[in-house]
């Protein structure tokens, strides 16, 4: 049966009918991501190929509608809704499509979640290094959008380090394809402009990445601070003495509370602070590496210290960090996840800097980062109900943002700018900056229709 909206009949005449959502409560389930953001798009198409996302992206080109790539809407800036445009939905494009041992790669579909990839790598002895929080979830083709990071980012790097091609719809529906299986591929480096740049340049429609052999050894530590501040210094002084961990990952007591209630991971209800600290590779030298780095964390007063014994008792410490953000939600209704970095030597005063922000707009903070690379993520409480309390949520966070640049960090490692924080990319870019990242945008989508409001602030 056709539909008497023309737009509707010709989405469905691309992606076939049934492939399409347009009624009410569809609509409202895609306004919004795991940001504070809403914005109802016109429609959603379901896209299975290549083909068809070209198909929709050449449609939307010729009829000026804005459009948004989108995977499990695990964005935490805003970057995957859409106001009165189209969803292209990439979930069903979920296909691994060859796993390559000798040349030590693997070619997926951007619906693939990060970790059913881990797992279908596993049997071959061989893993792919960014490991999201979110990895559950959260699609390939999103975290080559946001250039995700995560615990192992501090020894083994972010997306881009790991993105060998990508296969690319542009916004006037040419597809292409940039890098390739060639360790340093000829000609200007357009790879690395797609990776991080939160879908406003195309739509990622394969990708290729790199994978990495096991460890032959890990060692899993869990340290015991009195203060947060400390615990930072222990990282800070980790790294300064040459020693790269795979992990270094900090909790406070409130995401302590929040995950022990969640989940019993093991962690002391009593401590200010935790410190999970892990190195994987070859077993020789591992052991005085890890007598070394429990030597540093005792010069900033650890109070306790144990080892993960097994591989259970690892997962289940792993289990409880990377489960913190659905922990937290037991504490309040809502939480605005901070996302920013500073240089590891200036952790502790940016975590002073957060507490005294805390204070002075009265919101509780939790604390759960990437201690390793400087990467804090402060989860301010709320109830967003109170529209009071969420004004100051909202300048709260921005202070935060500006205390992490002032301290010689960004406005974001890992989560993306998206609809957020584009005021604040004045904290770390000057107007000329901007402009040249404008001319790019431009340039390969001269009518914005691709994700358009997103990343860049407009000009003054």
């Amino acid at each position: 049966m056709k539909h008497n909206d023309p737009l509707i009949r010709d989405l469905e005449a691309i992606v076939g009918q049934g492939n399409v959502l347009y009624d009410k409560v569809s609509l409202s389930h895609y306004e919004y991501d795991a940001s504070l953001f809403k914005a109802r798009p016109r429609a959603i198409a379901f896209a299975t190929s290549t083909e068809q996302v070209s198909g929709l992206v050449k449609y939307a080109n010729e009829h000026s509608i804005p459009y948004v790539a989108r995977g499990s809407g695990t964005n935490l800036s805003g970057g995957s809704i859409q106001k009165d445009g189209l969803i292209i939905e990439m979930r069903r494009m979920d296909r691994i499509l060859d796993i390559d041992v000798q040349n030590k790669t693997a070619l997926v579909e951007p619906g693939v979640f990060n970790l059913t990839l881990q797992n279908a790598l596993a049997p071959y002895g061989y893993y792919y290094a960014p490991d999201p929080a979110s990895q559950k979830v959260s699609t390939l083709g999103g975290n080559v959008g946001e250039n995700s990071g995560g615990p192992k980012c501090l020894k083994y790097g972010v997306t881009s380090n790991h993105i060998l091609g990508l296969e690319v719809v542009l916004p006037n529906g040419q597809v292409t394809w940039l890098g390739g299986s060639a360790a340093d591929a000829p000609g200007a480096d357009v790879l690395g402009l797609f990776v991080g740049s939160e879908g406003t340049l195309g739509v990622v429609t394969r990708i290729l990445v790199r994978i990495m052999r096991l460890p032959e050894n890990v060692i899993t530590m869990l340290t015991i601070f009195n203060s947060i501040e400390e615990a930072g210094q222990a990282v800070s002084d980790i790294i300064s003495e040459g020693i790269i961990p795979v992990s270094l990952e900090i909790m406070d007591n409130l995401t302590i509370q929040a995950v022990e209630d969640s989940m019993n991971a093991g962690f002391p209800r009593d401590a200010e602070a935790v410190l999970i600290i892990e190195l994987d590779g070859i077993a020789e030298g591992q052991e005085e590496q890890a007598d070394r780095i429990l030597e540093l964390c005792s010069k900033n007063n650890v109070v306790s210290s144990s080892r993960a014994t097994d591989d259970k008792a690892r997962a289940n410490l792993w289990a409880g960090r990377k489960g913190a953000f659905g922990a937290i939600a037991r504490l309040r209704p809502c939480y605005l996840v901070c996302d920013a970095t500073v240089p590891r030597v200036n952790l502790p005063k940016a975590l002073s800097a957060v507490k005294e922000i805390s204070r002075k707009y009265d919101l509780p903070i939790a604390n759960v980062f990437h201690a390793g690379d400087g990467n804090l993520h402060p989860l301010i409480l709320f109830d967003e109900r109170d529209r009071e309390e969420l004004s100051r949520v909202h300048k709260a966070g921005s202070e935060i943002m500006r205390a992490c640049a002032d301290l010689g960090g960004t406005i974001s490692g890992e989560h993306g700018i998206g609809a957020e924080k584009m005021k604040e990319m004045t904290f770390i870019f000057s107007d000329q900056d901007l402009e040249v990242m404008r001319g790019i945008k431009k340039a390969v989508d001269p009518k914005n229709l691709c994700n358009p409001g997103k990343m860049l602030p407009q000009a003054a």
